[in-house]
């Protein structure tokens, strides 16, 4: 039985630098890239955790030689791809979707298997564009051998295939060409198709058809990386992307802390008062964690820049929001902790794409902040979340990263609130507990009431208000 987390109660406010790691998604865009380019790659400060790690193995899996330095920076040696592999993707969306159109370019025919949630979250874009590009892609364990198409008894169920396991037959090469696919499920199934592009003879025109595609940035992202290593990528209408056939350049590459994974503790600032600084945040990016600042500003924070740093200071109000989040989904957690702790209520849309996430989010949250005594509706598209009376409780985590650190930020303000897995944390964040606590521990000598929070003499008696001296009331 896993042993739950006790999430600490912020006692005074924070005042803390918090380096956070590189960015989860930029690393394994960078890592695929260099996969394929045409010298070896040398990534500066790039993310290490858990899918991290399975993209590594995915690409030595397909014939790159990858080497991790001492100091954590990755050298990818590219090499010709290969295939008769098995791919563990985990439960790594980037692995999942990523990799199977690398794979089309093997030699051979490469296995695609992950935990058993990543054998419910949606591949149809990837494997229906795949199949529409000419790529045979087939259940796994159909029993067919490597010379033998399946069987016309499993072609029905074959032709439905949208989930994980399953099979890519690479034969060297892809003409690509004109694609239609349905991305409204998820942008990595463009951003799939886009990375191995460069090397489809005719390069891809890639139109989505469909509802709109969420997590528009994640695609600005992948266009963005692939001109900084030397290709033509851009997007040529709302809904369409066009690569160029050429060459991937190596070199040195230097990645971005991952903005997103700083969301929790730059919301510990307005939760616990006090201000969280967190270093090199750039001055432009593609990272959805670059709307944090405004975000927060809308629920009460300062936000400001010093230097190349970001520091969000809270004042001692927490407001809710009624904010449209699809472009950037993967901070609804955060942002509905900091909405289940708030003084009025909060309306998250845009979001219904996070049913497919590593777990069902969306259902997650609503379950969560109700066993935390708050209020929560699941919409088509989002949650509303009202003022409740909180309380203690184990918050589970549903193998779910973000949701871990759901129930850390509402455990700065309630009392006896234990995540349980927190270990899922390393998913995308290593150390997740060490540096909470070091982030609750590094504070200056500020009494309660500088800097943010509110003053012990003046307690807020409003449930669902953040506050130090007057914890959120449980029922």
């Amino acid at each position: 039985m896993t042993t739950a987390w006790p999430a600490p109660l912020a006692t005074r406010p924070v005042d803390a630098v918090v380096p956070v790691p590189g960015s989860k998604s930029l690393t394994n865009r960078y890592l695929l890239l260099a996969a394929l380019a045409q010298e070896p790659t040398h990534l500066v400060a790039p993310l290490h955790s858990r899918d991290s790690a399975l993209m590594i193995e995915a690409l030595r899996t397909l014939g790159a030689r990858v080497e991790v330095a001492d100091d954590g920076d990755v050298t990818v040696t590219p090499g010709p791809l290969v295939g008769g592999g098995a791919v563990d993707c985990g439960l790594a969306g980037t692995v999942m979707r990523f990799v199977p159109p690398l794979a089309a370019l093997a030699d051979g025919p490469v296995t695609f298997d992950g935990d058993p949630r990543a054998r419910e979250r949606p591949m149809s874009g990837v494997i229906d564009g795949l199949r529409a590009l000419g790529v045979a892609v087939e259940r796994a364990g159909a029993g067919q051998t490597d010379a033998e198409p399946e069987a016309d008894a499993d072609a029905d169920s074959d032709v439905e295939l949208s989930t994980l396991p399953f099979t890519v037959r690479g034969t060297g090469h892809v003409l690509g060409g004109e694609l239609e696919i349905d991305a409204s499920a998820s942008s990595q199934f463009v951003s799939a198709l886009l990375l191995v592009a460069p090397r489809f003879h005719h390069g891809l025109d890639l139109r989505h058809v469909g509802e709109r595609v969420p997590s528009l940035p994640h695609i600005e992202m992948t266009l963005a990386v692939l001109r900084q290593l030397g290709v033509d990528a851009q997007a040529v209408g709302p809904a369409r992307w066009r690569v160029e056939p050429g060459p991937v350049a190596g070199g040195e590459v230097v990645v971005e802390p991952d903005l997103s994974n700083a969301a929790p503790f730059l919301a510990a600032a307005l939760v616990a008062g006090g201000s969280v600084t967190v270093p090199h945040w750039p001055t432009r990016t593609t990272q959805p964690g670059g709307l944090l600042p405004d975000i927060l500003t809308a629920m009460g924070a300062q936000v400001h820049h010093d230097g190349d740093a970001l520091v969000v200071r809270g004042t001692g109000q927490l407001r809710g929001i009624d904010h449209d989040l699809s472009a950037a989904g993967e901070l609804a957690p955060t942002i509905a902790a900091l909405a289940t702790v708030a003084s009025s209520p909060s309306r998250l849309t845009g979001i219904a794409h996070l049913r497919g996430h590593e777990t069902d989010r969306l259902a997650a949250l609503v379950a969560e902040i109700t066993r935390l005594g708050g209020v929560a509706r699941e919409l088509s598209d989002g949650i509303e979340i009202e003022p409740g009376r909180l309380h203690g409780a184990a918050v589970e985590s549903y193998h779910d990263h973000r949701m871990a650190t759901f129930g850390a930020v509402v455990g700065l303000a309630v009392p006896d609130v234990r995540v349980v897995d927190v270990a899922t944390t390393a998913k995308t964040l290593p150390d997740f507990p060490g540096m909470w606590d070091r982030m609750l521990t590094s504070v200056a000598d500020a009494q309660v009431g500088d800097e943010g929070g509110t003053d012990p003499a003046d307690p807020v008696d409003t449930p669902g208000t953040a506050s130090l001296a007057s914890p959120v009331s449980p029922a």
